[in-house]
């Protein structure tokens, strides 16, 4: 594995600095704003949960170019030095305005907007995106997860295979945001502070001679934590030796916390499961699940009537399988006071400062409204002053808080949002002031840029 990269900087596309040259030789230092929103739903998406603001603000008040960085552009041999010599004491001094972490928005809603120097905002652009669009990527699929197991406990299984060592981490702290119960991840367990959760492998029941000798000698170590893992051969056979080892604990004052199916039938094997440990008298044992699932799996073995407590939730979530990207974009609005857009087909976007007002009836989410940021409307704000000069306005908010944020606010989307297929399309509209000046920047440029009149 490479040695960690601490300094940041440079996590930048090639063109970004390219640009930040012309801005610097032309003087323009003016302040930009950019927003950054998501253009479409991706399939099966009725909503998206913020998340990756943390890592966004840490960055930002910790951008800095240093020596290393700047001997690797000098060798490069396309930067003039005057500007890199700019560069050496760049340091962000912008405005951050975003939604919170764990809550709900919606498609065009701007989930941050940056107002800085232009080079600053400018340079900032493929970190700001790349970290909103994978966590909130995988905040929205785990949501998904959680809404399909309805109360049953989900475990992160997914860092094995998620795409590098940083996606793991943030896997583990996106799910646990939208409500998972914990992670195999320890180290993410350390650094987030979020319950972990593990037990055995298959290569711990094949190291031994006899299945039933690898459940008593791990019964044995971790008698208060004893899930044995019993499809290693045969799920139901594994599940009556279960029983003997639950026989054993309880005549020794303890029990058997639970079993962990990993493959095969899951809804008919984990009946017959639960029927081996009733007939054993063993009432309350858990029976956990792994293997493939997502919420899509979810919701099919339990509508099949499945006897399950728990699942670990892996390569499917971790990587949101079927909807692995957002069509996210980071687009200037507003520079030097001057509200601009783009009119590419598909691809327009909205002038200026913004904030987004949230309409609720009866305590359920109704309607969001996109207006200018200086517009006075009914509703809640969504967009909140986070960072001001370079420099945090709060500090770390604890994973519960932003758990519980999100709680609250799902439980106000009404549940035809919420459908694993084809949900229905939140209402969200233009504010007049917004609706005005769209238009007129519109044609303004369709005069100056296209030639109409």
């Amino acid at each position: 594995m490479d040695r960690e990269i601490n300094n940041k900087a440079l996590l930048t596309d090639l063109y970004e600095l390219t640009m930040a040259t012309c801005y610097y030789k032309y003087q323009m230092f003016a302040p930009a704003t950019f927003s950054l929103f998501i253009r479409e739903y991706p399939p099966h998406r009725g909503y998206f949960v913020s998340a990756g603001l943390e890592d966004v603000l840490c960055f930002l008040e910790s951008f800095h170019f240093n020596q290393k960085d700047l001997d690797y552009l000098d060798n490069l041999g396309i930067f003039p030095k005057d500007f890199l010599h700019y560069l050496s004491t760049l340091r962000f001094t912008g405005d951050v305005f975003a939604i919170p972490e764990g809550r709900i928005f919606f498609k065009d809603e701007p989930i941050l907007e940056i107002t800085a120097p232009i080079i600053e905002a400018q340079l900032v652009e493929p970190f700001v995106i790349n970290v909103i669009n994978f966590q909130t990527t995988i905040a929205t699929k785990a949501s998904r997860c959680v809404y399909a197991a309805r109360g049953r406990k989900l475990v992160d299984f997914s860092l094995r295979r998620t795409q590098g060592v940083d996606a793991g981490l943030k896997v583990a702290r996106a799910s646990y945001i939208v409500g998972f119960g914990g992670t195999s991840n320890v180290l993410a367990g350390k650094l987030y502070n979020i319950p972990v959760f593990g037990t055995m492998a298959h290569s711990f029941i094949t190291s031994f001679k006899k299945e039933i000798d690898a459940f008593r000698a791990f019964s044995k170590i971790f008698p208060q934590n004893t899930v044995l893992l019993i499809d290693t051969y045969d799920t139901i056979i594994g599940a009556h030796k279960a029983a003997i080892i639950g026989k054993e604990l309880l005549y020794q004052g303890k029990k058997l916390k639970g079993v962990r199916l990993d493959s095969g039938d899951m809804a008919p094997l984990s009946k017959e499961v639960r029927q081996v440990f009733k007939e054993a008298g063993l009432n309350n044992v858990m029976i956990f699940a792994s293997g493939g699932f997502d919420e899509y799996k979810i919701a099919k073995v339990l509508e099949q009537g499945a006897e399950i407590d728990a699942f670990g939730v892996g390569t499917k979530m971790g990587v949101s399988a079927d909807a692995p990207y957002t069509d996210i974009a980071y687009k200037l609005v507003e520079y030097d006071g001057r509200p601009v857009l783009k009119l590419s087909m598909g691809k327009k976007t909205l002038v200026g400062q913004k904030q987004v007002f949230r309409l609720k009836e009866k305590n359920n989410l109704q309607k969001d409204i996109i207006a200018l940021r200086t517009e006075k409307l009914d509703g809640e704000p969504l967009l909140t002053p986070v960072m001001k000069e370079g420099k945090r306005l709060f500090h770390s908010e604890p994973l519960t808080k932003i758990r519980d944020r999100f709680q609250t606010e799902f439980a106000a989307l009404d549940e035809s949002y919420k459908r694993l297929e084809n949900p229905a399309i939140y209402l969200v509209e233009l504010g007049p002031a917004l609706q005005k000046l769209q238009k007129q920047v519109v044609f303004k440029v369709r005069e100056k840029e296209l030639g109409e009149s």
